[in-house]
């Protein structure tokens, strides 16, 4: 088993295959086409495998796929195919917008994906199309997650940031239509790590709020165990047993202390924490000749510089030097 210094097992990878997207999403200037990397320097799909290979072999039993949004990029379902061929995870999910999902959701399944999250900020479609700048959009995703729901890949996670001023006038509605039809929903604190840089405080709903919210709109909620020590989200069901309801709360409850995820860019960098400062490059390794021992002990020396924690709430807190759409969610 692959521990950091602290002795924090790393059992899941998040591998992001692409920085592109189709969504313009308002609050993500980093997905704009101008910002995109060049082609050459995002790693094919051999690549990603060899190193997703290299990385099941030092014990990692977790990978979510992830972008931009992955699905945009040609080839996604060998890749996951592959993946699973390996036999090396327990567990290979994606994260997606949803957009294609209604058409791809049973090849999806076909190829060895066992479930997916779907980022959701808005159940009204004007709002919807305001903010990723689409035409009718939500109606294709909602058409995503019961494509998916219909395939089998269970849980079906609805991931919802909720931001102040934006989207928490509907942290009601989506835990009624959660409820109605089936979703696991998480809500996620807002984190800095917009393009925009417009993060401060005052737009952090804490996880607190939001329970408060719900049970003040008659949703009561009865606290459940994590299902492992690892595990972002506070977990609840709703008192009446229709439905759960994740919080995760990285802002107002770090858990930083049982972190057990690396983060792979698709330009091939290693990124210990969502919030660092630095990356640590394979891709050049995997250029230049090195051996699969050669990068497996790198990997294993990457692993031991694994922040104690993220440091947000510190007064010299500075944003990491890439946004979500370069880093993979």
């Amino acid at each position: 088993m692959l521990k950091d210094r602290l002795g924090r097992e790393i059992t899941d990878v998040r591998v992001s295959v692409t920085d592109r997207c189709n969504f313009r999403c308002i609050y993500c200037r980093s997905a704009e086409p101008e910002n995109y990397q060049p082609p050459e320097h995002l790693l094919t799909w051999p690549e990603l495998l060899r190193l997703c290979t290299i990385l099941g072999r030092l014990g990692l039993r977790k990978v979510r796929v992830t972008g931009g949004e992955p699905l945009v990029r040609p080839g996604i379902e060998e890749f996951i195919a592959r993946l699973a061929a390996l036999g090396a995870y327990d567990d290979i999910a994606l994260t997606t917008n949803g957009y294609t999902l209604d058409k791809r959701a049973a090849t999806l399944r076909a190829a060895g994906m066992n479930r997916v999250n779907i980022s959701l900020d808005s159940l009204r479609p004007e709002r919807f199309d305001a903010i990723t700048r689409t035409h009718g959009a939500l109606k294709r995703v909602l058409a995503g997650i019961e494509a998916a729901q219909t395939a089998g890949l269970a849980p079906v996670k609805v991931n919802v940031v909720v931001v102040r001023g934006f989207n928490d006038d509907e942290i009601v509605d989506f835990a009624e239509r959660a409820r109605r039809d089936g979703w696991l929903l998480r809500f996620i604190e807002f984190m800095p790590l917009d393009a925009d840089h417009i993060w401060d405080r005052t737009r952090v709903v804490p996880a607190a709020e939001i329970r408060r919210t719900l049970e003040g709109a008659g949703l009561p909620l009865v606290e459940l165990p994590r299902n492992y020590s690892s595990e972002t989200a506070l977990r609840y069901r709703f008192a009446d047993g229709a439905g759960e309801v994740g919080l995760v709360a990285p802002v107002s409850e770090p858990f930083c202390g049982k972190c057990s995820r690396i983060r792979l860019t698709a330009d091939g960098k290693i990124r210990t924490c969502l919030f660092s400062q630095a990356d640590h490059d394979l891709r050049g390794r995997v250029r230049n000749g090195a051996t699969d021992a050669d990068i497996a002990a790198e990997v294993e020396a990457i692993i031991q510089m694994k922040e104690e924690g993220h440091h947000i709430n510190d007064p010299d807190y500075r944003p990491p030097n890439r946004t979500m759409v370069f880093i993979g969610g």
